[in-house]
This record gives structure tokens, C-alpha cells and sequence, in this order.
């Protein structure tokens, strides 16, 4: 296998770098933020971090054999690196390491897909690389490495022999995808869906679209396909946006066509999907309806590159759900769905749904952590949760934290079983005392409300 390069005459291609003792260097065949995984011919690109500065960690990564280092301006004088070792000066490293990343990009000859969305964009991620691991070599993002750092490390990561290098490309702010797109500069792009999320930041469902609909913009300027979800009611007038566009929805008029079928005894959503009168059907395996269109989606991008029906079927039985999303674990006579990973009102109402249908145990359980980054619309934002809680047969819900007692009150309207707790020791203390035999209990908050110490709250009392 050849290997990737960055020559000398890359790096000196790129006018923000000052080059400094480069007569030393030939080409480097790996790029790298942390010192532990340098190897002979690495860049080691030193990273200012909120806990670390990877200034600190420079002469390590060259002991370990980095042949250049990319370095802050404002960190020279004070590290005293060898004399003649190669060096790139730069004024914003994190911007560099982008930099090194498009460099590699353009040596690539893996073809890119790039998603992004509110919801399943992990999860539509995951299953298209499952799938086209069958009859490629793929790489994709690691778990959801999908900000202004992880995109490019992503990027950084793929060998020549990669065929396909799939991307998650995540945000919260304005101008994040923008910016990660004009490095992957992707060959497909396909936006899962546009829901309330990050709206403190992005402030409302246009300010949503508008940051996740530059993905799209960046593949339209590398002459690149993009899939539109024609069931989303503001991605649907893209379609007739962009000249190099493919449809995905449940209408028989978009060019991929799928239909949800209902669910098995279990709770797992079936679906029939339809391309140029072929036909699939396909019992999802993972849990919740959304998950029929994120498997739709990542069938009909795998049957656009190429895919036989055979190998995408062979690639959807080895599909697992992600660490934390909705992963069902199974107890003496319960069942958990670890759903901690994130939480939003839209995640919240598709997790609600997947309990709804789970038809194998008596009763329900919702133990719920506060949403983050909902702004001024967070406390109508959590209310709108009501009517799908109130859908469940036979529930109880605990719920924890600020915002979660709005929800504690509305609920309280209707004569539900319903505890609320200000702090989670006090949870912990409800936790031990309550009796979840024969209950399906689901488990979701926002990532820092840290609800998977629920989860293993729960584990532990019925190993006791």
C-alpha cells in the first residue's frame, strides 16, 4: 500500500505557514493532536485545549519521532525545542490542523459522504458504514468526532486504499459546518432532518436550517449528489435547489421511496423500501420509527454507490446501536433503554414512541434529565413532552432537574405517578427503593446531566 504524503511542497502551498529549519524535512505520512500516538514521519499538530495545552507535550511527540511540529506563535519562545528541528509557526494551530486536513483531503481517492441533522445523523452514520463495509473499504467517523477538530482528524485517518470516507459533521454554533464542508468538501451530502436543537445558540428552526444546509452548498461546489429528505417540511424546497439531487421520502414520487410497516412483538420498526421498481424488506435493528428513515436513507446512498441488495441485507444484520442510543439492556425480568447519550424535544418524543411500542412488559417507566441548550423556549420546550409521556400505558416517570419540573407539574395535572428530584443522590435514594419488575424503563437526558450513572444505578440493583 502507498502511503499518504505531506510533502515539503504541500506545506509550502499554504500561505498561513511559516516554515521554519524546513530544509530538514522530506514528507510526513501521519498527522497527529496527541503525543501518545506519534510514530516515525508524524506531524504533531499541538493543540490548546480546556484542560491541556499540547504545547506542553512538543517534545515528547519529537522524541517519539515527530518530523515536524506545528506550533502557536505565541508558545515559541518559551518551549526550547531542538535546534534545526522542522517547525510550522502558525498564529491559530486548530485552524492548521484543518489546513494539513484539506492538504490530505485533496490525496484522497475515497469518495466523501458527508450528513448531518438534528436527529439520526449519528445513527444514519453508522449504519451506512456498516453497510458499506461489505463491499468497501470504508472509514467513518468515530462515535460522534464531529466538531472543528474531529471532522479533520477524521480525515486525517484514511489511508489510500480507503473507497469511502463517510462524516459526521456536527455543531452548535454558526458557521461550524461551513467551515468543516470546506475541508471535507464532500462528494454526497444528505441532511438527516431540521429539529429544535442547539437553539440557544442557532436560535430557531431557520437559524437550524441555515447552519446545517451549508453542508449541502459545500457539495454542490465540489460538483457533488445531494440527498434531500423530502419528508422534512424545510429540506423538502431544496430539491428543487440543486441540479445534482436525489429525493428520499415515504411518497412513491421521491427517487428512493420507503414505507414503515409497523413494528414485530419486540418493538423493532419494519420497512419496505422501493428503488426503480426493485423493493427491499427490512426488519430495522434498532429500535424507534425514526430509525425506518435513517436505514431508508443509508440503503439508498449505499444502492447509489453501487451496492448489491444482497451485501446492504448482509451489512444490516451486523448493525448495533451506538454506545448510549437507545441500547436495550436486558434484566432478570426488566428492560432498560439506554438513551443517555443526548437529549432533544424531537429525540425526546422518537424515545417516548420506541417505549410506547415495546409491547413485551406490563409496565413503563421514563426516568428524564433536564434538556440543554433549548434558550428562552426551553421551559415551552419541555412541556411539549407531556403528550407523548401521556401516551404510555401504565407509566411512572421520575424526573430530575430545573427545567424537568415543569414537566413534574404538567404532569401532575393528570393524577400520574410522578416524583420529581432536585439533585441525583436523591434520585439514587428512589432508584433503590422502587420495584421495577416487569417494566420496560427508559433512560434520557442532555449529555451533562450524565444519566447513564442512572443506568448503572439500575444495573446494579438488579445484580444485588
Amino acid at each position: 500500500m502507498k502511503k499518504i504524503q505531506l510533502t515539503k511542497d504541500d506545506l509550502q502551498s499554504v500561505l498561513d505557514f511559516e516554515l521554519v529549519n524546513f530544509e530538514r524535512f522530506t514528507s510526513a505520512t501521519h498527522v497527529s493532536i496527541d503525543s501518545r500516538t506519534i510514530t516515525e514521519g508524524s506531524i504533531y499538530v499541538a493543540i490548546q485545549g480546556e484542560k491541556l495545552d499540547g504545547h506542553e507535550f512538543a517534545k515528547e511527540a519529537i522524541k517519539k519521532g515527530a518530523c515536524a511540529a506545528v506550533i502557536a506563535r505565541e508558545k515559541m519562545s518559551g518551549l526550547l525545542l531542538p535546534k534545526n528541528f522542522p517547525v510550522i509557526i502558525v498564529d491559530d494551530t486548530t485552524l492548521a490542523l484543518g489546513l494539513l486536513a484539506s492538504l490530505w483531503r485533496d490525496k484522497l481517492n475515497a469518495k466523501v459522504i458527508s450528513l448531518t441533522g438534528s436527529n439520526g445523523k449519528t445513527t444514519t452514520k453508522d449504519v451506512l458504514v456498516q453497510i458499506l463495509s461489505e463491499s468497501y473499504a470504508v472509514i467513518g467517523t468515530a462515535a460522534n468526532n464531529n466538531n472543528h477538530i474531529g471532522v479533520p482528524l477524521t480525515i486525517l485517518s484514511a489511508n489510500s486504499d480507503c473507497e469511502f470516507l463517510v462524516l459526521e459533521h456536527g455543531t452548535n454554533h454558526f458557521d461550524e459546518i461551513a467551515y468543516t464542508a470546506s475541508i471535507a468538501r464532500p462528494d454526497l451530502a444528505f441532511i438527516t432532518n431540521i429539529g429544535a436543537s442547539h437553539l440557544e445558540y442557532l436560535k430557531n428552526l431557520e437559524g437550524v436550517k441555515k447552519e446545517k444546509v451549508a453542508l449541502l452548498y459545500a457539495c454542490e461546489k465540489n460538483n457533488g449528489t445531494i440527498f434531500i429528505n423530502v419528508d422534512d417540511k424545510l429540506l423538502k424546497p431544496l430539491a428543487k435547489e440543486f441540479e445534482k439531487c436525489i429525493t428520499v421520502g415515504t411518497k412513491a414520487s421521491a427517487d428512493y421511496s420507503y414505507k414503515f410497516k409497523g413494528y414485530n412483538k419486540n418493538g423493532y420498526p419494519k420497512v419496505h423500501i422501493d428503488f426503480e421498481e426493485k423493493a427491499m424488506e427490512i426488519t430495522v435493528p434498532l429500535y424507534g420509527k425514526h430509525n425506518a428513515s435513517n436505514l431508508a436513507a443509508a440503503v439508498a446512498i449505499a444502492l447509489y454507490a453501487g451496492m448489491s441488495k444482497s451485501a446492504i441485507t448482509a451489512g444490516i444484520k451486523k448493525v448495533q446501536p451506538a454506545k448510549h442510543r437507545l441500547v436495550p439492556i436486558e434484566l432478570k425480568k426488566a428492560l432498560i433503554l439506554d438513551d443517555t447519550y443526548n437529549a432533544n424535544p424531537q429525540s425526546m418524543l422518537t424515545s417516548l414512541d420506541v417505549l410506547r411500542n415495546i409491547k413485551t412488559y406490563k409496565n413503563r417507566w421514563v426516568i428524564l434529565g433536564d434538556m440543554f441548550e433549548l434558550g428562552e423556549q426551553s421551559e415551552k420546550l419541555h412541556k411539549s413532552i407531556v403528550p407523548a409521556i401521556l401516551k404510555n400505558q401504565n407509566i411512572r416517570v421520575f424526573t430530575l432537574g430545573d427545567m424537568m419540573y415543569s414537566v413534574f407539574k404538567e404532569l401532575k395535572k393528570y393524577y400520574l405517578p410522578v416524583w420529581h428530584f432536585k439533585d441525583k443522590n436523591s434520585l439514587f435514594e428512589a432508584v433503590n427503593e422502587t420495584d421495577f419488575a416487569h417494566s420496560a424503563i427508559l433512560i434520557k437526558g442532555s449529555r451533562g446531566m450524565k444519566m447513564e450513572e442512572v443506568v448503572e444505578a439500575i444495573v446494579r440493583k438488579f445484580e444485588e
